[in-house]
């Protein structure tokens, strides 16, 4: 309710509001199955939330240019309130409410979204969207602070009651079989508990973010991509809120501006999807149109499964199974390991982790594959393959991550935790492991995958 222009432009006309949500799974891509999952409990706290002040949420459910008219013309509304989202089916929705409104002769109040600044104000000299971030994080520094956030309505002036969905009737939730015990272990979605993750990261985790945040054996992030993946936070909520607790607190300040390079990131990204509708299909690097990818569903089934054989990799992705979300660092490495050792298409990486992520975002899921691909914006360089071992000895050196989510080699030696292929039979008989029985040997040797992923890339190079 905090933030929320469209909810604040309408209270203050003092009229009765209608809170609407429309779930319009063709404005957009349909959320995956972790995301529902979110989507269903979030808006169960919304509603509670605008019932405190005088309102009920109404919930239905199809093309959001069709309902939202219908729903205009039951209550005899006058105008309707949107908050605008720069994407390019949000903005055809836009276009075709314009028109079925006007026949009505109801106003449409369009409102600054979910971003900092808007797509048009970071233009370069040709009018195109900027692909390198550093500058364009500059560019949208230079423009000053974004606009200070927006209070909840203290009261909603009830209107006249309209039929509403309900959310069981929506089935977003997994019954059969019931998958979300982890999420529901882990999270607890809605405004109240994203704005306390907030208090709490500038208070206790800010201070040494710069480091911690590449360890996944430590709690060193913030937390907040769900919340902001559902509008339960704003960008502008953040931003805000972490320049005065620096003010505040000096000595947090350097964890401040890199937390905030983070929330600029997933500014980037939803510019970069504004720019190309198509992010999440369509590499923004030609050239690796031709990129000699394999199809291999058991290697690919394996890597979704954590059975690849590389413990950092594992713990990674059964961190994501359970939990619905993953260590960024991890993500990295895991993106690394399947487009380059395994040479599978990121797009399936990317497939798999909208459907398992609780704050897969349309610009940032795509964006960072293609990024770790080598094919995307301000992209890292192809030759830079992550070896999963160094990565895991580097930022989980005692292997506590590792022992975390990979439960069967808790008795491995942290000198060994991250190639226990290395270790001797003596060793791994007094920690329990049988490789390729409770663990998995390697899918690919490291060297070898490295040398594998360079040929492909230099193929397409000559060419």
């Amino acid at each position: 309710m905090s933030d929320h222009p469209a909810v604040h432009a309408a209270a203050r006309t003092g009229a009765p509001t209608i809170c609407l949500y429309v779930l319009d799974d063709a404005a957009g891509r349909a959320p995956g199955g972790a995301a529902r999952w979110w989507l269903a409990q979030s808006l169960r706290a919304l509603g509670a939330e605008i019932a405190t002040r005088g309102g009920a949420l109404v919930l239905r459910k199809g093309p959001a240019a069709r309902v939202i008219p219908d729903v205009a013309r039951e209550s005899g509304a006058c105008a309707v309130y949107w908050n605008t989202v720069a994407q390019a089916p949000h903005q055809a929705v836009e276009k075709q409410l314009e028109a079925a409104l006007a026949k009505l002769g109801v106003d449409l109040q369009s409102l600054p979204g979910d971003l900092l600044v808007p797509p048009s104000a970071i233009r370069n000299k040709e009018g195109r969207g900027l692909r390198v971030f550093t500058p364009f994080w500059r560019r949208v520094l230079s423009l000053g602070d974004p606009p200070k956030p927006l209070p909840a309505p203290k009261e909603l002036r009830p209107a006249p009651k309209l039929a509403s969905d309900t959310l069981e009737n929506w089935t977003l939730e997994p019954s059969k079989p019931d998958w979300a015990g982890g999420l529901r272990e882990t999270w607890t979605p809605g405004e109240a508990s994203a704005r306390a993750r907030l208090r709490d990261f500038l208070k206790h985790t800010a201070r040494g973010y710069v480091g911690d945040r590449d360890r996944p054996d430590r709690q060193g992030t913030s937390g907040l991509s769900p919340h902001l993946r559902f509008g339960e936070l704003s960008p502008r909520q953040v931003f805000h809120a972490a320049r005065f607790a620096a003010a505040e607190n000096p000595a947090i300040g350097p964890g401040v501006d890199k937390f905030l390079s983070e929330l600029g990131w997933r500014e980037f990204c939803r510019h970069l999807l504004h720019d190309h509708p198509n992010l999440a299909t369509e590499n923004l690097q030609t050239n690796f149109d031709d990129f000699p990818w394999k199809s291999d569903e058991k290697a690919l089934a394996a890597w979704q499964r954590g059975c690849t054989g590389y413990p950092i990799v594992d713990a990674g992705m059964r961190e994501l199974w359970h939990t619905g979300v993953m260590h960024n660092r991890v993500r990295m490495v895991v993106a690394s390991f399947l487009v380059k050792h395994l040479l599978i298409d990121w797009r399936d990486g990317e497939a798999w982790f909208w459907d398992t992520l609780v704050d897969a975002d349309a610009g940032s899921n795509p964006a960072n594959w293609q990024w770790v691909a080598g094919c995307g914006a301000d992209a890292a360089p192809y030759f830079r393959v992550f070896n999963p071992v160094l990565q895991g000895e580097k930022f989980d050196p005692d292997g506590t991550y590792v022992r975390r989510w990979v439960p069967e080699l808790k008795d491995v030696p942290a000198k060994l935790i991250h190639q226990p292929w290395q270790a001797t039979p003596i060793e791994l008989a007094s920690a329990g492991v049988t490789l390729g029985k409770s663990y998995p040997q390697p899918l690919v040797d490291h060297a070898k995958g490295r040398e594998r992923a360079l040929a492909a890339y230099a193929k397409i190079r000559k060419g």
